[in-house]
């Protein structure tokens, strides 16, 4: 483990670097959604949602075998064999015909994906511990976050100029690009002396030990509220904007400027959680996630939309807030499992993906003629993240320092 008070700007823009993939890969697809549906033959617009969160699925399932097989094997061997997968699934979606065959290839990108995603977690947690490993944790979604600000707009320059066949190739260009690096510059994290035998039950002890520990499972679920509420956005965002509002030419840059927000957060993050500590934050974020959510249905339960500009103002909000708990959930989550950062990340992952994709797909098939079913969503979810903080801090009989 790194020296705590130790910060090297090349190791956070590298593991910001391989989570940037996973982003680029469903943020830069975006405004191609639509071009997609027509060439595959989609009558349906919802369904091209699909094509979002069916990434994340894959995400989720990849993490249980790469994560595992990472505690035996090393982090970087699994991160090539997750960018081997990445690529062939990448040849089905750019050469199928079919749309369920290309909805096939963007789950098996995802698993592809989780390579990348879950290790470069737990390669942080190899590295760091406490509040300081949500320090790290939140500079690297901040710069992680700087990828959704610009890849609507590059994917919409590069259909101005080409087919939405060029945004998967741009992909893989990036993430061989960022392979490269990673194979000429990051050492191995994890010892030869800590790796686990790999056995045929290696993934049901790594499990047991992972349910052993009461708060990296409450906010594993925590997580899942949280992503499966975001995810809603992710894959609805194209359809709100430009269809509800009219706005297509204008989408990539109102995207990109709620992301900006969130990428505040995660910095003044970076900057607050060694002074208040990470649970402190965390709570108080879901709060506000929670009040601002319920606040807009309140205001505008009637489901007539609000003008765009009240819109963006309450998605700035709401957003600011999820800035502070995507790293914070994280690594309040990874404490206790420093000892399993491979299982733990993937079962982490495994768990509050898994719980996403049904709250996206539900809630997004209801977001059609109004933005009212996404703000339900939020305040729903918003509102069962706080009680998962309320019963820990009730049934916790003391609270660590950093929590304080």
């Amino acid at each position: 483990m790194q020296n705590q008070n130790t910060f090297k700007i090349e190791f956070v823009a590298l593991m910001a670097s391989l989570m940037s993939i996973v982003a680029l890969s469903i943020d830069a697809v975006l405004p191609g959604l639509p071009a997609i549906g027509n060439d595959l033959g989609v009558t349906n617009s919802n369904d091209n949602q699909w094509l979002i969160t069916m990434i994340f699925l894959g995400i989720g399932v990849g993490q249980l075998i790469f994560g595992p097989l990472s505690d035996s094997f090393g982090r970087k061997p699994v991160v090539y064999v997750g960018f081997v997968v990445f690529v062939i699934a990448s040849y089905i979606c750019l050469s199928t015909k079919s749309f369920e065959m290309m909805i096939f290839g963007r789950v098996l990108q995802g698993i592809g994906l989780s390579a990348q995603r879950t290790l470069s977690l737990a390669i942080i947690r190899d590295s760091y511990s406490g509040d300081y490993m949500a320090k790290i944790m939140s500079i690297v979604v901040m710069v992680f976050i700087l990828v959704p600000v610009i890849a609507p707009a590059m994917g919409q320059l590069i259909l101005n100029y080409s087919t939405w066949h060029t945004i998967f190739y741009v992909n893989l260009i990036y993430g061989l690009l960022v392979i490269i690096w990673f194979w000429k510059r990051q050492p191995e994290t994890l010892a030869e002396e800590h790796r686990i035998k790999f056995t045929s039950s290696i993934f049901i002890d790594g499990t047991k030990e992972f349910f052993k520990y009461k708060d990296a499972v409450a906010y594993t679920i925590a997580s899942g509220f949280i992503t499966g509420s975001f995810m809603v956005y992710l894959s609805t965002s194209q359809q709100i904007f430009e269809q509800q509002y009219n706005l297509a030419d204008l989408f990539p840059y109102i995207f990109a400027s709620l992301a900006i927000s969130i990428g505040l957060a995660t910095y003044l993050n970076s900057v607050w959680v060694v002074k208040f500590g990470m649970w402190k934050i965390a709570y108080i974020s879901t709060i506000a996630y929670a009040a601002i959510s319920l606040l807009y249905v309140v205001l505008f339960w009637s489901g007539i939309n609000p003008s765009i500009e009240v819109l963006i103002g309450f998605f700035v909000a709401q957003f600011f807030s999820v800035g502070f708990l995507f790293g914070n959930l994280r690594a309040l989550a990874m404490q206790p499992l420093g000892h399993i950062a491979g299982i733990g990340a993937a079962i982490n992952g495994f768990i509050s993906t898994v719980m996403a994709v049904p709250i996206a797909n539900y809630i997004g098939s209801h977001v059609e003629t109004s933005v009212l079913p996404l703000f339900i969503g939020f305040s729903l979810f918003g509102v069962l993240t706080l009680f998962t903080f309320l019963y820990l801090k009730k049934t916790n009989k003391t609270v660590t320092n950093s929590a304080l």
